[in-house]
This record gives C-alpha cells, structure tokens and sequence, in this order.
C-alpha cells in the first residue's frame, strides 16, 4: 500500500512564453455583496484580493472607486451582510464567519491559529472614509430608514444600535425561538421579524418599550419572508404547512405547498392573496432568494417555478390573478426592486445569442407588464444588478472569458458602461495566455441532453490528457466565462490552468444543477434517491474517450463539495473510465442524513428502500471496484460536509490498498477562507492531476 500526507506542491518550473503559473491565474481581485443607498448615488461592495478583503465605494456620476478599510492581511475573515444607509452616509458589514456554511455560519473562523480567536462582528464606517466603528456581536444588520440605527440578530434575539456606535446596543425585546429575517416599516418606527418554532414559525410586528408584541395570523404553519406595504399599514408573506404529520413518501416528488397572505398590522384582518399551483412545478421553489418576494409600487412580486423555468410574475395588492412578467426559456435570479418600487433587475441565462443559456445578462421589467429588457447583451456574463438611488444608473458586476470580474455601471440615459477599479487587475495577470471556453452537448446514458464547457488549448496536439470537473452545490451551473461565485471563480481559475498545462477540460452541467428548467433540477432519482446525475458524469467521460485528440487511459476528475460525491462515485464505479482524480469534501455515505436515522414508530412508508437506495447512491458502496489513486482533500472546520465524511473514505480505502495522498486543512472551513489555503489546494490539485498524467502515479 501506498500512503503518504502530500506536502510537495508545484514549483521551480521553467515556462514557455504561452504559459502561466497558477500564482498568476489567482491574482485577480473578486468583487462581491454589492450593494446600493436607495436615496443617492452610492454603490459599495466587498474585495477579496488574494486573501486581503476590503470595502470598496463609488459615487456617481463619476463612480471613481475607492478602498475604505484597510485590512491588509490574509487571516481567513469574510466580510459579508454589506449595505448602505438610504442617506448613503454610512457603509455596514459584518467580519467574520462563513456565511455560505449549512451550521454554525456565525461562529468564528480562526485558520491563522490565533491563540485569542477573532470574533464575529458588526461594524460601521462613514462612506466619506474614517475608521471602522465595531458596533456588536452579531449577523444579519439591517440598516433603520432613517439611516440612524441598525437592528440585528444576537443570540437568538433582535437588537439595535446607533450607526454611528454611540451609546450601548439594546435587546429590543424576548421572544421564544430563534428570531430574524427582520426589517424595518418604511418610518423607520417599527420592526417586523420571524419567530422561527421548530415545526411553526410566527411573524411579529414590534413597535416600542411600552407595546405588546403583535403575532400576526398565528397558525399551525410556517410563516417567512415579511414585506411592508409601502404605507407601512400591511405585510405579506409566505405561509407553508408546519413541519409535521403523517411521513410521506421518501423516494419520488411530491408537491410542496406555499401561498401569499396579507396582514392589517391595525385592524388585524389577513386574507390569501396567491396559492400556488398543486403541481410539482408548483412546489417552493429552492434557487436563490426562494419565492424572492417584493411589495412594489401596487403590486406583490414573486418568483415561481410552476410554469417549469424560475420566472417572475405580479399580482395587484387585493390579489387576483397572476401576471407573468417573464416569459421564455430561461431563469431569474438575484433579484432587485427599484428605488421606486416600479421596476426588477435581475440576472437571468438568456439574450440574443444561442449560448446565453450559459451565460448570465442583465434584465429590467415593469412590476405590472411584460416588457423585460436585456440590458447587457453580448458574449460577456453580468450578474447582480441594483437600480443606484439616482433611477439613472444600473450597478452590477460584469466578467468575461479572459477578464476577472469587476464592478460596473450602465447609464440607462446614454448606455455607457463603466468598469470600476480595473487597476487593481495585476499587470502579469495572464488574460491574453487564457483559452476561450466552448459550449458542447451531449446526450447522457439515458438520453437525457446534458451541457458542458471545453477549455482546450488550439495546439493540434495529440493524445492529450483530460479532466472532468464536477461542481458543486449541485444547484449551480458552471458559465462559458467567470462565475459569480468566488467558490466557482477559483474553480474556473484552476480549469484554465489545467488547459494552459495541456489537458483538456470538461466542466460538466449534470442533472440537479440549475439553467435548464424544473424537471432537470429535480429529477426523481437524483440524489439519495438514486443519484441519477452520476450517469451525465460518465457520459461526459465517454465523450472524451471518443474524441481522437483525448488520451483514453489519462481522462481524470475531480470537484469538491457534491462535486467531491460525484468525483468518488466515478472511482469506485468506474476505474476503467477514470484514471484517477482529485476529491475535495466530498460527501461519501448518504446513509447518514436525519431523515434516513428515524427513531420515531411511525415511519415514512418506503422508509427502509429510502435507505438501501441512499447506500447504494453513495460511494463508500463501491470501494470493493475502487481501483484508481486519488486526493483527499478536507478542511477540519467544515461546516458544509462533515470531515467524518473524507476520515471514514480513507480508512476504507486504507483497508483495500488504494493509491492515496491527503491533504488536511486544519481549522479553515469548506470555503477555504484563507487564500493561502486555497492556493494548497489549488497547487495539490494540479501536481496531483499532473502526476497522473505524467506517469509518475501509477
């Protein structure tokens, strides 16, 4: 048996005037939570430079960026949750945490091994510059209209401070439960939140010390996502059955229900304004920002998947029946209402071109009519959009191809654009050496039509080694350019350095993902449930066995996350195919979710199939045909996939003699929040890959 803990990483090699390092491919800055002052023309966002994250604002018309804080160190702690006050005064962010993580997103992250632990906290500074003001422990600040004072979650509870971090935080009140998803009346006078029960959740309306809490239309349901009526006299919401009764049905679809209701915080009065269809299209939708509710100017805006794409539809504020804004073969997401509550960017996969299904644009429409625009037509890809508090300019952020991504803003009076902050783009960042992703399709194993992008190097070389990545998520879809996510930006990174290198490589859409409509992201036996998905990966590995150029005994692959599941299923079920690969966090026993671990009598009716089903639809059910080497990679502070997932992998193949090297990340998180540690495993990666497609792993 061959077993070692890999250290030695990619270094000291000579290069040729086409090629880059992957330093190189890693330089570039990413811009993230962009955010916009609903009164004035004022834009700030999030820059991680190789690990030193800063605030970052703009003011129009000009928009010259400028950096804010000065954080100037790589130590792994995220600044996320930011926004501006609707004076655009004040800048609020939250530092610490991982807040893409499924538990304990608000504890502290502490991958420097710093003796005292940095903590979570909330901070402010003046948009005109100064130092940050630490205001408390706490997530999910939400900025008072009036612009004086921010409310948040700490411990469960809901409390504010002043902005400018004057006087003492109070806690506003105590309820049960775990309370957020607060917001404040459009006066600033009260606060709206959910009560979250376990199996019930409540909406509460509190206006001041000396008034009793308002439940609002409590039920034996699961009440979210509150809106103020721009009069500050009603909300809506979204009500779901509680989480209870008889077990349903493991394996199959079954409809998941959800409705729209109103509430009179005076008179007290609610009424359903919208159900949605009793169809498993109708079912909640699960992709970003869920039903992505709005009260705009005298219309409910919501997101629905009934029609089988994620499209935004209107109804009038007495309900009625339902306008699609957005019709086509496309989906919406990250959506934005406008200052002036009568329009809705968005970001969504469709345009003018025939591969804009892998792209991303930026749409306008009306809350009341189907009169969608693209704004940002093109082969580039733009994503998260917001109206500037002027209604004459749009921010986003915008990438290509070959150019990172980069604040923008489009003037919706002259259509002009303008990049922002492109000089903190490195000079050697190799843009000019980087190959152009292609668009393929194929048909997978059961006929199911799967997309993918090709990145390969126009060299007319022969017998080239492959790679197939697997993304995550899995509702994600992998972009003809650089993605929006930083997780996938990194992985985008490492594909094109994999190509310059000389593989060529397929970065598969499988089933599950989003872009392509309802019933491919939700198959029914995907996942626990028979991880259909898996047959689009091992199409995608016969595509390239069947391609004249492609090595057949060097086709490779790896992902992390869902793409780490998938990368360990095509080892152990197909060694012939697959040659070796990389896993990174990766989830390997399916058997050990809540719900397949039942300790109640009464149990779902194909409970005991639900479970052979999920053995049989994880990997570590196939290490008896397990042949090819492979890297195990995990962080032990993982908050997305338990690390007993890749310790229990490895004594497994321990046991049966397979090539194996790992690599452990010791207290960093799956999102790799220190960018040294990125750069490990981005490095193990490669070297490995490479290894393997030199012959020196056998």
């Amino acid at each position: 048996m061959r077993f070692f803990i890999f250290l030695f990483f990619i270094s000291n090699i000579s290069f040729s005037q086409d090629e880059f390092t992957l330093d190189q491919i890693k330089s570039y800055p990413f811009p993230n939570e962009l955010t916009g002052s609903t009164d004035a023309s004022k834009i700030a966002w999030a820059f991680d430079e190789e690990g030193k994250r800063n605030i970052y604002v703009a003011e129009g018309p000009s928009f010259i960026s400028r950096r804010l804080t000065s954080y100037m160190e790589d130590t792994g702690q995220e600044l996320s949750s930011v926004s501006i006050s609707s004076d655009g005064n004040w800048i609020v962010y939250i530092r610490g945490g991982d807040f893409g993580s499924n538990w304990d997103e608000e504890l502290p992250v502490n991958p420097t091994f710093n003796p005292i632990p940095p903590k979570v906290h909330i901070w402010s500074i003046p948009f005109s510059g100064g130092d940050p003001i630490m205001i408390d422990e706490g997530i999910n600040p939400v900025i008072s209209p009036k612009s004086n004072e921010i409310a948040y979650v700490k411990d469960g509870q809901i409390w504010v401070s002043s902005i400018d971090g004057e006087g003492d935080p109070k806690k506003l009140f105590h309820s049960r439960g775990r309370n957020g998803s607060h917001s404040w009346s459009p006066d600033g006078s009260k606060i709206v939140f959910v009560s979250y029960r376990s199996d019930r959740s409540f909406i509460g309306i509190y206006n001041n010390d000396g008034t009793n809490i308002k439940w609002m239309n409590p039920s034996f349901d699961r009440d979210s996502s509150p809106r103020w009526s721009p009069d500050g006299n009603q909300i809506v919401y979204i009500r779901q059955p509680g989480a209870a009764g008889e077990p349903d049905s493991i394996l199959g679809a079954r409809h998941v229900p959800w409705k729209i209701v109103k509430s009179d915080i005076n008179t007290m009065i609610s009424e359903e304004l919208w159900e949605a269809p009793k169809t498993i299209r109708g079912s909640y939708p699960r992709t970003q920002g869920g039903a992505n509710l709005h009260w705009a100017h005298k219309r409910i805006v919501f997101l629905s998947y009934h029609d089988g794409w994620q499209h935004l539809y209107s109804i009038s504020e007495s309900g009625g029946d339902p306008t699609l804004l957005t019709p086509g073969n496309f989906m919406c997401e990250y959506i934005k209402l406008s200052p002036d509550r009568k329009s809705l960017v968005f970001t969504a996969n469709t345009g003018r071109d025939e591969y804009d299904i892998d792209r991303r644009h930026i749409v306008q429409v009306s809350v009341d009519k189907q009169n969608m625009k693209v704004l940002t037509n093109g082969k580039g890809l733009e994503w998260t959009p917001l109206v500037v508090g002027d209604l004459n300019h749009i921010a986003y952020i915008s990438a290509s191809s070959t150019r990172p991504p980069l604040p923008t803003v489009l003037n919706l009076n002259s259509n002009n654009i303008k990049l922002l902050s492109e000089n903190r783009i490195p000079e050697d960042f190799p843009s000019d050496k980087m190959v152009i992703p292609t668009q393929i399709k194929f048909k997978s194993i059961d006929g199911v039509e799967v997309y993918a992008t090709k990145f390969e190097r126009d060299d007319n070389k022969k017998n080239k080694p492959a790679v197939i990545y697997i993304h995550g998520g899995p509702p994600r879809q992998m972009l003809l350019g650089w993605h929006y996510s930083s997780y996938y930006s990194n992985a985008y990174a490492l594909n094109q350095y994999l190509a310059n290198k000389g593989f060529v490589v397929i970065s598969v859409n499988y089933r599950l993902g989003i872009g392509y409509g309802y019933e491919f992201h939700n198959p029914i036996d995907g996942g626990t449930k028979g991880a259909s998905e898996y047959k689009d990966v091992k199409a995608a590995g016969i595509w390239l066995n069947s391609q004249k150029n492609i090595d057949k005994d060097r086709i490779y692959v790896y992902g992390g996350s869902y793409g780490g599941y998938l990368t360990a299923m095509a080892l152990g079920r197909d060694s012939e195919l697959f040659s070796g690969g990389v896993d990174i966090h990766g989830v390997h026993d399916r058997t050990l979710y809540g719900y397949l671990n039942s300790i109640n009598y009464e149990k779902a009716p194909d409970y005991d199939l639900a479970r052979e089903t999920a053995w049989k639809s994880s990997p570590v059910a196939d290490v008896d045909t397990w042949k090819s080497p492979v890297l195990i990679i995990h962080a032990d502070d993982d908050r997305n996939v338990y690390f007993k997932q890749s310790t229990d992998l490895v004594q497994r193949l321990r046991k049966k003699d397979i090539y194996l090297e790992t690599l452990v990340i010791v207290d960093d998180t799956h999102h790799f929040m220190m960018f040294d540690n990125q750069m490990k495993v981005n490095k193990a990666t490669a070297d490995f890959l490479i290894r393997l497609s030199e012959g020196d792993i056998n």
